[in-house]
């Protein structure tokens, strides 16, 4: 099972300071090259909604940050007081959603939310060809 976080890459791409570096890096190949080898094996690939809060949730204890700046690396939850790193702590909490959703399909509530939303992107299943058996 491999867990990847939605990204806009089209929309992160009009960021003019950030477009060159991401354009660079290739993400948009990456997912696809994803798609196809964990098929092509027999693998699972979980997408996670752009939306989920993966930064600003505390890996910890699920402390949710009202806001994050993107230029602050660094946080400590206010709740049990972990310090986290942005990026370990957003990687941890997109592997618990992934599990989550290969576990039982993981719907998330966010607190402060009664919606309850997918931490996985829906997408359309595609189409069997032929006659199913019973």
């Amino acid at each position: 099972m491999i867990v990847v976080e939605d990204l806009a890459v089209k929309n992160m791409v009009r960021n003019h300071k950030l477009a060159k570096a991401i354009s660079d890096s290739g993400w948009g190949t990456f997912r696809r090259q994803l798609e196809y080898k964990t098929a092509k094996y027999g693998r699972h690939l979980i997408v996670i909604d752009r939306w989920y809060p993966s930064s600003r949730t505390c890996s910890a204890c699920g402390h949710l940050l009202a806001t994050l700046s993107l230029n602050t690396r660094h946080w400590t939850c206010p709740g049990c007081g972990t310090r986290h790193d942005r990026d370990i702590n957003a990687a941890k909490n997109i592997l618990a959603a992934g599990l989550a959703v290969s576990a039982c399909g993981g719907d998330v509530r966010h607190s402060g939310s009664s919606r309850v939303r997918s931490p996985v992107k829906q997408e359309p299943q595609p189409a069997k060809v032929g006659i199913p058996r019973l």
